[in-house]
């Protein structure tokens, strides 16, 4: 996190910047902003689209955005939206700590299966951007969290879609014990990798 002690003007006229960088997978990047500290308090950017593009060479229009509450040990995921509703997403916490965790859905990319996790927290106060074509999740690792989330993507419930947290292809390490998890029966419910592999194929070869 990059801290500036500065005094800040009543407008808050300064030069605020940014820092990305590349995650573990092609298209998802790491942001960290510029924080700017005074007697009063602090302030930063949560979000620039100018910089970001800037940044990153990434076209993108927000259209949503979530937010969630959640208490220690649960896990919501993993979770994305198939088809043309698929969704690019910036998350962030805005209190407690969070394991987010990503994997590579694009059979294109050299990652694809792959996962990789960081910690977000209110203190790092970290974004992740996550393009289409990836499935995500989070678990709760401080005794309550809240998160919120840009989405390029209206909700569209028909093209819900998930992998199951504990896939043993995947062989995600999350940092609580099995028995301290808790998901909804929806995310319980969701098919491996392979499964859900399998029946993409299936429609593909229907439609050839």
């Amino acid at each position: 996190m990059v801290h500036k002690e500065i005094q800040l003007k009543k407008n808050f006229e300064v030069d605020i910047d940014m820092k990305i960088e590349k995650a573990p997978f092609y298209g998802c990047y790491i942001i960290e902003p510029e924080i700017f500290y005074d007697e009063r308090g602090y302030f930063f950017e949560t979000f620039n689209l100018s910089k970001f593009q800037k940044l990153t060479g990434e076209t993108i229009n927000f259209v949503q955005d979530n937010q969630s509450y959640s208490k220690k040990g649960v896990l919501r995921g993993l979770h994305f939206q198939k088809g043309e509703f698929a969704q690019a997403k910036l998350i962030r916490v805005i209190k407690g700590n969070i394991l987010d965790v990503v994997v590579d859905l694009r059979s294109s990319s050299k990652t694809f299966g792959k996962s990789f996790s960081l910690e977000l927290s209110e203190d790092n106060k970290k974004q992740l951007f996550i393009p289409k074509g990836m499935a995500h999740g989070f678990l709760v690792i401080s005794k309550e969290a809240v998160v919120e989330y840009k989405c390029d993507n209206f909700y569209n419930k028909d093209s819900e879609s998930g992998i199951i947290y504990n896939d043993k292809a995947l062989n995600i390490s999350w940092q609580l014990p099995e028995s301290e998890l808790l998901l909804s029966d929806k995310d319980l419910k969701l098919p491996t990798f392979k499964e859900f592999i399998n029946q993409q194929n299936k429609k593909l070869n229907k439609k050839s």
